[in-house]
């Protein structure tokens, strides 16, 4: 495969989608509160909890958090 053709960059891609797959994890808690998304500066700000769904990898809510303790627990479970 040449190093600069579009079958070698669509594998090396697909590498590194999986690699981030991996990072990322499959669950996110997002934070519910004004000011952006710093979660240590919303300690008590509700989080909407998002999964990752099947073989698309699109993230779906499957529920809501009432504070970060929450959100860990259920990040850690």
């Amino acid at each position: 495969m040449e190093r600069n053709s579009l079958e070698w960059w669509a594998a090396r891609r697909e590498r590194r989608r999986a690699t981030d797959h991996w990072i990322t994890g499959t669950r996110r808690a997002v934070v519910l509160a004004d000011g952006g998304s710093a979660a240590h500066l919303h300690p008590d700000a509700p989080r909407l909890l998002l999964e990752r769904q099947g073989p698309t990898g699109g993230w779906a809510p499957v529920g809501v958090a009432a504070d970060r303790a929450a959100a860990t627990a259920w990040l850690n479970s």
